[in-house]
């Protein structure tokens, strides 16, 4: 997929970005006021959408940083292969094959063959987020 560029002023508690080369959802934005030696600053936390490693960005407000370009789409888990499930989209019949180590317990264990499941499609990743 693509990415986008955003001013760190203009972010939400929310909405997406990309840090250290990872599609990040994020969790906290401060901003401290213009300083005696330069500009306002944003102070980012996002947490990573693949590894779940929190991250952190600061830099000045208007700073352009990449933004991903999320697509939500709902494919069935066609197969469960031990490490990975495959999943084939709904809509283009595309087949392809998620890691299991890249989604959360909890969600591992609800999934199962058969399943309608909602994923994104981000930095040419796919990601399991829930079932439907």
């Amino acid at each position: 997929m693509s990415k986008t560029y955003e001013t760190a002023g203009n972010l939400k508690i929310g909405s997406f970005i990309i840090v250290d080369g990872e599609p990040c959802r994020i969790v906290e934005i401060s901003k401290a006021k213009t300083g005696k030696h330069g500009s306002a600053k944003a102070s980012i936390t996002a947490v990573s959408l693949v590894s779940k490693a929190k991250k952190v960005l600061v830099v000045p407000v208007d700073t352009q940083v990449e933004v991903p370009i999320v697509e939500k789409r709902v494919g069935q888990v066609i197969a469960d292969l031990g490490d990975k499930f495959q999943v084939m989209d709904v809509e283009t019949f595309e087949v392809f094959e998620v890691l299991k180590e890249l989604l959360d317990k909890d969600l591992r264990d609800k999934i199962t063959t058969n399943m309608e499941v909602e994923y994104w499609q981000v930095l040419n990743m796919r990601i399991i987020v829930r079932p439907r």
